[in-house]
């Protein structure tokens, strides 16, 4: 559809209903958008335009309500996304400042995209692929427990407490603790987390016979560390904001949590949308109702963009109803990928 005009009359139904949450009129049109035209031509408009797939009457003499086609027209002929104001950009700022580490950039970053934009917010951990080990800490921490501590250069931190229950008493533990301290990091630091994985081997195979049972089992917890970290994992927050969102979702929200649930449904979708044919690797991605192929998510929308500190690592984003205010939302999500981004680089 090339029209102006009627992409104008598109743009104020989505807009009106978005903010009305009731079907929008011709007579609504007229008095609240000023389109230089009699309410006869935005009627002949409308009727085009419900012809054509883009709006639809729920219910007899009520007004027009966008399709998924409707909303998609909507989101491709937006010009500029709107921009954050600058009291919204420090808001962001200031929520994230002073992350300690990746897990908690994640955390944040989802109940911030949660709460900033009142919908289900998602966060992919960065893929760690090509992150390296940064320093494993390895301490008694009283009786014959240690703690095992995996740092990578990405920020990603993994610990398990172990019960070495090899340790012929605590204070020869101490010793090995130290001396295979500088073993572990000598073998791993600097490494891919796999290659650092598969040199374990290594590790225990190179330890002198007196620490060799407590170098087992160390590489043993080691070993569970750096798998935890090359799994992909994400965050959800604020799914109880898609109760509040009125008639909506009201026959499809079981459907939706569900599939919530479904981490593995959530990773297929955000890498999905990370090679979405339409944009550059990053770029904001938009989703709209029947194009979420998967069970219980095709009355939704999803917007996600990426973020990473070395090229784009993971995404993030945020999904909700059809019904949502795709301007706001779009730069919301986008300001927050940049910001955290940031956050990672340095």
């Amino acid at each position: 559809m090339s029209d102006d005009r009627r992409l104008a009359v598109l743009r104020a139904i989505v807009e009106d209903y978005v903010s009305s949450h009731e079907p929008v009129g011709s007579k609504t049109l007229v008095e609240r958008h000023q389109l230089g035209v009699s309410p006869a031509t935005i009627r002949n408009d409308m009727a085009v335009l419900e012809d054509e797939g883009y709006i639809t009457q729920p219910h007899t003499s009520a007004g027009r309500i966008p399709t998924d086609k409707g909303y998609r027209l909507f989101v491709d002929r937006l010009a500029t996304v709107k921009p954050m104001s600058p009291a919204e950009k420090r808001a962001i700022e200031t929520f994230l400042h002073g992350a300690d580490d990746l897990d908690d950039v994640v955390d944040r970053t989802v109940r911030l995209l949660a709460q900033i934009t009142r919908q289900a917010a998602v966060v992919q951990y960065p893929s760690l692929t090509r992150a390296t080990v940064r320093h494993v800490e390895l301490v008694g921490v009283g009786g014959r427990s240690a703690l095992l501590v995996l740092i990578t250069d990405s920020g990603r931190v993994e610990q398990r407490v172990l019960d070495v229950r090899s340790a012929v008493d605590v204070e020869s533990l101490g010793v090995s603790l130290a001396a295979l301290r500088t073993r572990v990091n000598a073998t791993v630091a600097g490494k891919r987390l796999r290659e650092a994985r598969d040199g374990l081997t290594d590790l225990v195979q190179q330890t002198p016979p007196a620490d060799l049972a407590i170098a087992a089992e160390v590489a043993a917890a080691l070993g569970d560390c750096l798998t935890a970290s090359l799994e992909e994992r994400v965050v959800i927050a604020g799914t109880s904001n898609l109760v509040k969102s009125g008639p909506d979702l009201a026959t499809s929200l079981g459907s939706v949590l569900e599939a919530l649930e479904e981490h593995v449904v959530l990773l297929r979708l955000v890498q999905e949308m990370a090679e979405d044919p339409t944009g550059e690797r990053g770029a904001l991605t938009v989703r709209i109702g029947a194009e979420n192929l998967h069970l219980g998510l095709d009355g939704t929308s999803v917007v996600t963009s990426g973020y990473g500190s070395d090229g784009v690592l993971a995404r993030l984003g945020v999904l909700g109803p059809t019904r949502m205010d795709y301007p706001t939302t779009m730069a919301a999500v986008r300001a927050v990928s940049r910001y955290v981004s940031r956050i990672l680089a340095q």
